[in-house]
């Protein structure tokens, strides 16, 4: 007897998809080709974004799991601002100078 009510029940995502379903399937062809056109649009879109977005991502999650990101050898900056002449301004930006 369980089982079922189990089965009986409709999850959301199951009543959203047979909304749209019935959405689409009322759509005339000339909707369906606009519909289809917009969606690739979007979707490619969406597509580079999350390509342009991955490096910052992988930032992200570094930040968040690998304590060692954030241990800077200021001793590096030390090195490179005596090797390179850098305005006064920009090594005091830095807090080098």
């Amino acid at each position: 007897m369980q089982s079922t009510t189990i089965i009986s029940k409709k999850t959301i995502k199951d009543n959203l998809m047979q909304f749209f379903n019935q959405k689409w399937d009322n759509f005339g062809d000339r909707q369906k080709k606009y519909a289809k056109k917009l969606w690739s649009i979007i979707s490619y879109k969406w597509r580079w974004q999350i390509a342009m977005n991955i490096p910052y991502l992988m930032i992200f999650i570094l930040d968040k799991t690998v304590p060692q990101v954030h241990e800077f050898d200021m001793a590096v900056l030390a090195t490179i601002t005596s090797r390179l002449p850098i305005p006064t301004i920009v090594s005091a930006w830095f807090g080098l100078g």
